[in-house]
């Protein structure tokens, strides 16, 4: 018998199997690969992965599926929190199979924007991920400067991964079917640039998106000016969706020379991830 889905979680379980083969596809696994997929539900997307790759881990907060789970052969269940994992240790143990984790994950909507900037904080670890979200927050993710859509959540991103949007997924997929459309993307991480220090990029590019319609120079203007940094070059005339990931990178690690502690003085001092873009 099938568990029901509690709303409390924001559950929506994947049940197309066209999709689900899709997204089996896509990630590929091999055996010996350190997989660990996030939000497993009723196993649709397990088992297939499963198959391939002999042995897994997942992480369930739900103690009811968790329970089932543990019950399959070459599975690991993490019953926890995503949010409070440590993929970063997960990592370096080697995950289930050796080498980096290999990320796999049906996100909870109503947290998928905390998951990745806590995914991100583990990104020197991960060796790819593909992630089912909210077809905007996808939108969101994988945009261009110069649209409504870059943000935030774009340059955050951006600038450690490389975005691919790959499967768009109607409601009629899931059970329940969620109000909303969802994609799965491909997100594969990246060197990160040099002389950056990703704490005073957080901070620069949430300055700089806190007013959308204003010009720079009456946010980031300001900003810059307070670490004594006001007479870099940099074309403050601007919005900031104007303004491309690299040249956000480019301004973070000028900054981060021309301030005395080459970082973000700790009374503004920010993590990069529970604050929604």
């Amino acid at each position: 018998m099938a568990l029901p889905a509690k709303k409390r979680f924001g559950q929506h379980f994947l049940v197309d199997r066209g999709v689900i083969d899709a997204i089996v596809r896509a990630v590929a696994p091999r055996p010996g690969e350190a997989l660990v997929e996030i939000g497993p539900g009723r196993g649709a997307i397990t088992m297939p992965l499963l198959e391939r790759c002999g042995s897994m881990r997942v992480v369930e907060l739900d103690r009811d599926l968790a329970a089932r789970l543990r019950r399959t052969p070459g599975l690991e269940v993490v019953e926890a929190d995503v949010l409070r994992v440590d993929f970063t240790a997960m990592a370096a143990a080697g995950g289930s199979g050796g080498g980096k984790l290999r990320v796999v994950g049906n996100l909870p909507y109503n947290i998928s924007t905390p998951i990745l900037f806590h995914l991100l904080e583990a990104v020197d670890g991960i060796a790819d991920q593909h992630v089912m979200l909210q077809k905007e927050v996808v939108d969101r993710m994988a945009a261009a400067p110069g649209g409504k859509d870059y943000g935030r959540l774009s340059v955050m991103l951006q600038w450690r991964y490389a975005i691919e949007p790959l499967i768009e997924v109607g409601p009629e997929a899931f059970d329940p079917p969620p109000r909303v459309d969802s994609a799965v993307v491909r997100m594969t991480p990246k060197p990160a640039a040099e002389g950056v220090d990703p704490p005073l990029l957080g901070e620069l590019v949430r300055v700089a998106f806190s007013q959308r319609r204003k010009i720079l120079r009456h946010t980031l203007g300001r900003w810059l000016a307070e670490r004594g940094a006001g007479d870099i070059d940099f074309g403050l005339q601007r919005r900031a969706e104007e303004v491309s990931v690299e040249e956000y990178l480019q301004l973070a690690a000028t900054v981060g020379k021309a301030t005395p502690t080459g970082s973000t003085p700790p009374s503004r001092r920010e993590g990069l991830g529970r604050e929604q873009p």
